[in-house]
Order: C-alpha cells, then sequence, then structure tokens
C-alpha cells in the first residue's frame, strides 16, 4: 500500500473511534519511517522489517497504555501493517506477508526494491484498485461533508 493511503486510512479510523488523528497518522507512518531508511542504507535487506514486525508489538503496547494519544498511534501502526499484509495477499504474495514475524521469517520472495521502483510495480495490481477505492470513498465522504457544513450554514 502507499505511503499516502496508510496515512488516510489510519486518519479515517481514528475520525471513525473518535481518537487523535494526528497520533494515528504518526503512528501509521511509523514502519516505512523506519524501514525506508534501513534498507536505503543496506542496513537491512527488505524494505519491511524492524517497522513493519508485529513483534514490535512489545513495544507498542506499552506505549498505548500511555493514554489516547498512545492507543491513537498504535492503531495507526497496526493499521499499516495490517493494510500492508491484505496488499501482499491481493496482489497473489501470501508468502510476503512473513514480514510480520520478522526476523523470525522471511519472505521466500520478498519484494526489495526501493519506494520509487515500487510505485511504478505497483500500478494496476489488485490492491491499488483497492486504494483507488479508498481514495473515491474517502473524496466522496470529504465532499459530503463540505455539503452538509454548507447546508447547515
Amino acid at each position: 500500500m502507499l505511503f499516502a493511503t496508510h496515512l488516510l486510512a489510519a486518519g479515517l479510523l481514528a475520525r471513525r473511534f473518535r481518537a487523535s488523528v494526528a497520533w494515528a497518522v504518526v503512528g501509521a507512518a511509523l514502519p516505512d519511517l523506519v524501514d525506508k531508511p534501513l534498507a536505503s542504507l543496506g542496513i537491512v535487506d527488505l524494505f519491511h522489517s524492524v517497522g513493519h514486525s508485529a513483534l514490535l508489538a512489545v513495544v507498542v503496547v506499552p506505549a498505548a497504555l500511555l493514554g489516547r494519544a498512545g492507543v491513537a498511534a498504535a492503531v495507526g501502526w497496526a493499521s499499516h501493517l495490517l493494510f500492508d499484509a491484505v496488499h501482499v495477499v491481493l496482489n497473489g504474495r501470501a508468502g510476503g506477508a512473513l514480514f510480520l514475524v520478522w526476523p523470525l521469517a522471511i519472505p521466500l520472495d520478498p519484494l526489495a526494491i526501493p519506494p520509487g521502483a515500487f510505485f511504478v510495480y505497483y500500478l494496476w495490481s489488485p490492491s491499488f484498485f483497492v486504494e483507488v477505492a479508498i481514495w473515491t470513498g474517502a473524496a466522496a465522504f470529504a465532499v459530503r461533508a463540505w455539503r452538509d457544513r454548507a447546508e447547515a450554514a
């Protein structure tokens, strides 16, 4: 899933559950903000590693106990992992979801391409159309909310 869609999805989830949108977006950004630089610098071989591992829950869950901001950030982080797992499965690479237990298991066919090349690879894939639907729904929701506010004024 593309970075901006992770942020949008986390923001929508936060609004739906009346959580902090800002903290949910921060949480959703963290996996990529950790993993993309690590892989780009050659520290790890995969673009889904440390930040995308569900094993990081040993840090995220205690952070969630710090209050509503921590819960929102944890939800954003968890949504990022969930949506990336769904993305690889939809695109026919179910084994790619092993990133969730990195470093205990490593995907057999990792897509080890940098973000720019990934975007080109991703266009027209099955999950790309799911993202288009998410953005279309979000735009329709925003237009409706704007119209409702305009009518109420």
